[in-house]
Order: C-alpha cells, then sequence, then structure tokens
C-alpha cells in the first residue's frame, strides 16, 4: 500500500487482555481503526445485568464504530465484516471462531496476540497453565504474534517476545503479558507494511494444551513438592483461587472442617519425617507440609468471611490449636 495511506484496520477482540492491545494500535500513526468487533454483552454480577467487555467500553472512549455479532459464519454478518475493507484483521483473545472467508477478507494480512511461546500453550488458558506447569526455576512465558489459522493457535509465527514467571501471579503476569503483546503487535504490523515481516511455520510435533481452567484447578495437593505446590497456588490467582480445607481439633474436640482460599505463601525449611498434609502451628505463625517442604500461609480468606493474614486466623477462628502439627490440610470434595 502507498505509504501516505492509512492502514484499515478491524481489532477484535473482548477482555482486558485485548485492550491492552486496542489502545495501543489506536495510537499507532499508521494505522486507522475503522471498526471494533467484541463479543455481545453478557449477564454479570448478581443482577445479571447486561455488561460491556472492557473492548467495547474502550473502543466506545475512543469513538470507535463496535459491532457485536453472536457469530462470524453468517452471510449476513460476513458481508457487513467486508463493508469496512479492512487490510488487516488483528485479534486478541476475541472468543469466537473467524470463518475463513473471513481470515480472506483483509488486503494484508489477519494476525492474532497469543498469550504463549507457541507452538507451546496453545487453547484457553496459556496465563494461568504457564504459571501453574513453570515452577522450574528461570521459566519463561510470553506472547506470539501469529498469522490466523483455520486450526486453533496453529497459524505461522511472526514474532515473540517474553518475560521470566520468577513470582508472578497469573493475574500479575496477565498484565505483563498484556503490554508486552501490544508493543509487539505495533511492531509486526510496521514490518507487514514495509514488507518485511516474516511468519515462520510452527511444529506441531512441540505443541502443548492450556485448557479452559475450572474451579477443581485451584484444590491444591499437598503430596506434591512445595515449588509445585507455590506455583499452583500463584496460578490460580486471582481466579478460582487456590482453596484447602483444614481440620483441627482443640482440646480433644474436632473442629467444623474450615475451607479457606490462600493467597501465594512462601516455601519453608524441609519437612522431615512430617506427612504431607500435615498443619503445623509454630513461632512463624501456620504451615502445611508438601512432599518435601512446609508451606508457610500468608494471608487467607476462610469461607464467607473477608482476607485475613494467617496469625489473624490463628488469633480468631483456630484460636486455642497447640504448637506443633495441630491438624490436616486436604483438598475439598463436593459439596464443600
Amino acid at each position: 500500500m502507498a505509504q501516505t495511506q492509512k492502514c484499515r484496520i478491524v481489532f477484535m477482540g473482548t477482555p482486558e487482555f485485548a485492550a491492552a492491545s486496542l489502545q495501543r494500535l489506536a495510537a499507532w500513526p499508521r494505522g486507522e481503526i475503522v471498526a471494533v468487533y467484541t463479543q455481545p454483552d453478557r449477564p454479570a454480577g448478581r443482577g445479571h445485568k447486561l455488561a460491556e467487555s472492557p473492548v467495547k467500553k474502550l473502543a466506545l472512549q475512543l469513538g470507535l464504530p463496535v459491532m457485536q455479532p453472536a457469530s462470524l459464519k453468517n452471510a449476513e454478518a460476513q458481508a457487513e465484516l467486508a463493508a469496512f475493507k479492512p487490510d488487516l484483521l488483528a485479534v486478541a483473545a476475541y472468543g469466537l471462531i473467524l470463518p475463513d472467508a473471513v481470515l480472506a477478507m483483509p488486503a494484508l494480512d489477519a494476525v492474532n496476540v497469543h498469550a504463549s511461546l507457541l507452538p507451546g500453550l496453545r487453547g484457553a488458558a496459556p496465563i494461568q497453565r504457564a504459571v501453574i506447569d513453570g515452577w522450574q526455576p528461570g521459566a519463561r512465558a510470553g506472547i506470539s504474534i501469529m498469522r490466523i489459522a483455520s486450526k486453533l493457535d496453529a497459524g505461522p509465527v511472526f514474532a515473540t517476545d517474553g518475560t521470566v514467571i520468577g513470582e508472578h501471579t497469573a493475574g500479575s503476569l496477565h498484565d505483563a503479558l498484556a503490554g508486552i503483546g501490544a508493543e509487539l503487535l505495533v511492531k509486526v504490523v510496521d514490518d507487514i507494511l514495509d514488507g518485511k515481516a516474516w511468519a515462520v511455520e510452527q511444529d506441531d510435533a512441540l505443541a502443548t494444551y492450556a485448557p479452559k481452567i475450572s474451579k477443581e484447578d485451584g484444590f491444591i495437593d499437598w503430596t506434591l513438592p512445595a515449588a509445585e505446590v507455590h506455583a499452583r497456588v500463584r496460578g490460580v490467582t486471582p481466579w478460582p483461587g487456590a482453596r484447602t480445607v483444614l481440620e483441627t481439633a482443640c482440646d480433644g474436640k474436632q473442629r467444623p472442617p474450615l475451607l479457606l482460599i490462600l493467597a501465594p505463601g512462601r516455601i519453608g525449611e524441609p519437612t522431615g519425617s512430617a506427612v504431607p498434609g500435615s498443619l503445623r502451628v509454630d513461632a512463624d505463625g501456620l504451615s502445611v507440609a508438601c512432599a518435601d517442604k512446609w508451606y508457610e500461609f500468608t494471608a487467607v480468606r476462610p469461607q464467607g468471611k473477608k482476607d485475613m493474614s494467617a496469625r489473624d486466623l490463628l488469633n480468631g477462628i483456630l484460636r486455642g490449636l497447640p504448637r506443633g502439627i495441630a491438624g490436616l490440610a486436604r483438598a475439598p470434595v463436593p459439596g464443600e
């Protein structure tokens, strides 16, 4: 295209992750966002009122046209999209399937911001799974800008960038990768316009899958090494939250099981002969034995109550627990 002519972009995305790319792309001087596609408003909250997606809210603030088809598979929706005459489709966590007819519309390309280092962690929950699986020192997570193909997350990759997972939670890593993805997207579309972009085919043999996270993914298995437990807790923070049940006794009387949601804690000293799941009270507070080391609680949320420190839990609901092994921590069972 002529250098003086702005690239006509149709942006497609829905959650906060995508809003970062929309914000950055809207400020890109070589492009013009002619339409923003996002999923239809959904019921949300206790009142089940229709809620706009983060991308829709931002697009309206930017004064951009917003389209919200329930599907792009029908001829009417495709004709509506074609009328925008896009040079480029820029997609980030849109959530709707793009048929081949849609992928063929842009004059230049259709690109996607995917939150993993492809071909690893294709699928619905790459950020959370990266934290859960990335318990080894130096493990990394990242962004891939790829050409969209019919097969899920399998298109050739233009560029990648990333960061060390470290102590990230899924929430903090999400925010970091959203910013990285926005910058990398602009770099790639610059290269596409300049004719310098080169997409490399993925090696399907190296592909792994990141399935959707469920509430059960937050249930902590204390028989794992502490590093894996710590990664699991961080990977399900803030949602669905790491869950464990404490079974304790005081003065010889068994207390009702206590369901807790855990904030990321600290890996402590080796457990010695303690059985995994053993609950310990000591001068440092409250901890649970993993396969190799103690996992120290920092902050918790008992069911039906507000967040509190582990010390406040011991001084309140768990008042009277003796020092030493004071009970058992286990995964919840259905109904808890």
